[in-house]
């Protein structure tokens, strides 16, 4: 079952949409206002969040630009009654990556939270994984407090792997992220792996750059893979 948060402070407007997701099979969680939102946040998984603007104690732009911040991908679609570009640019440039207009078909709401759910956030502006800290907006990057010495292929590359931590991401899809059709040969693509992981390693981190076979390759922080299986004994 998909797992989202709404965000409103419109009571009456949040128990219809509440109700109604139920009926299509989305578990869905409420805030009143931006505060316990991030209570909520702290504490459960959410697959997606819905975000109305206008609310008391803090805003929904605020919220979606503090979580951005935090360097939360989860998916965020704002909710609101302004309609007009220079609202709807507002909304993005805080980290929003869908926006519906009230008054709203919920059969439409319905629609993109099931779009939004099954991806993650590409606007997260701070990415974290363990010991590794990647700022998008200064294209930099720290591994155990030590900033890393990237160019911006290679900080592409690691960022493409950081935001689909854990899975595996193919050769292809790196070189299209990477290079988009002006793809050099494949070996371009293992040179800079190769020089990135020796980067990752000599730092004696958990953060390691795997060759998954057939595939292409993943990067995963190992210390949670050691506390999972600590738990489960």
């Amino acid at each position: 079952m998909i797992n989202v948060l709404l965000v409103e402070d419109d009571i009456d407007l949040a128990t219809t949409i509440v109700d109604y997701l139920d009926i299509e099979s989305i578990s869905c969680d409420h805030a009143s206002n931006g505060l316990m939102g991030l209570s909520l946040l702290a504490t459960n998984h959410y697959q997606m969040i819905m975000l109305d603007i206008n609310m008391p104690k803090m805003d929904g732009l605020t919220l979606c630009n503090t979580l951005r911040e935090r360097g939360m991908d989860i998916p965020i679609l704002m909710l609101t009654a302004r309609d007009s570009l220079e609202h709807k640019l507002q909304g993005f440039e805080a980290g929003s990556d869908d926006y519906l207009v009230k008054p709203f078909a919920m059969k439409e709401l319905v629609a993109r939270v099931q779009v939004l759910a099954k991806r993650r956030s590409g606007e997260a502006r701070r990415l974290v994984l363990g010991d590794l800290i990647l700022d998008v907006s200064q294209r930099s990057a720290l591994l155990n407090q030590k900033p890393l010495k990237l160019s911006p292929i290679a900080f592409k590359l690691l960022e493409v792997l950081v935001r689909a931590s854990p899975q595996a991401v193919s050769r292809q899809q790196i070189m299209q992220a990477v290079w988009g059709d002006e793809q050099p040969d494949s070996n371009s693509l293992k040179v800079h792996i190769y020089h990135l992981r020796k980067q990752l390693d000599a730092e004696l981190s958990s953060i390691k750059l795997d060759t998954v076979s057939g595939i292409g390759f993943a990067i995963k922080n190992n210390n949670e893979n050691k506390n999972d299986s600590e738990g489960a004994l």
